[in-house]
């Protein structure tokens, strides 16, 4: 499937709202591939397929969990919000015809991260919290500040930190419940930043 055709049928099949921000999403994980010296391609192709399931209720996507996926750890089930990676990278493997596994894998874990996580992965990541269409401004830039700041891999695990301090207190704010995974991210990043 081509660019173009990818664009259409997301276009489609998310809101106005959340097409939108998969678009500032693929134009910020290009430009953070050129600052990592990452495959710019595929990270605007990761950047416009990472919320492809989005548009399913949570009934779809634990249904298409239940009866297509494997392996899903049952804490990352706990919280609606992130049921639409792994159907995400389901999606993208039989609808748009990806077979790329970085991108798979970038897609997969967007949402809670997964310790030992790749460039590309956290490029993907990041891209996602702080693109310009739709996410704070304010909180952009004091990511891009982050990653100006600091050289390299250093630059992105410290930015990484950052984001997952404010999704932690975020979910402990709104009562929700924190997968293992995410806990564990962050102890792994914690441990990284700290050794900087």
């Amino acid at each position: 499937m081509n660019m173009d055709c990818i664009k259409e049928r997301l276009k489609e099949c998310l809101t106005e709202e959340r097409y939108s921000h998969t678009l500032g999403t693929a134009h910020c994980a290009i430009k953070l591939a050129q600052k990592y010296k990452l495959d710019e391609q595929k990270a605007f192709l990761a950047g416009l397929l990472h919320d492809c399931a989005k548009c399913k209720s949570n009934d779809e996507l634990l249904k298409i969990i239940k009866e297509e996926l494997k392996n899903i750890d049952e804490g990352e089930l706990q919280n609606y919000k992130t049921l639409h990676a792994p159907v995400g990278e389901y999606f993208a493997k039989t609808i748009y015809d990806i077979d790329d596994r970085e991108i798979l894998d970038a897609i997969r874990y967007h949402t809670i991260g997964r310790v030992g996580m790749s460039m590309f992965e956290k490029i993907i990541f990041l891209a996602d919290k702080i693109e310009e269409n739709t996410r704070d401004e304010k909180y952009s830039k004091e990511i891009w500040q982050i990653l100006d700041n600091n050289e390299g891999e250093k630059g992105l695990d410290m930015a990484l930190f950052r984001c997952f301090s404010e999704t932690i207190k975020s979910l402990v704010n709104r009562e929700l419940k924190i997968c293992k995974t995410t806990i564990d991210v962050y102890n792994e990043l914690l441990d990284k930043v700290k050794n900087i």
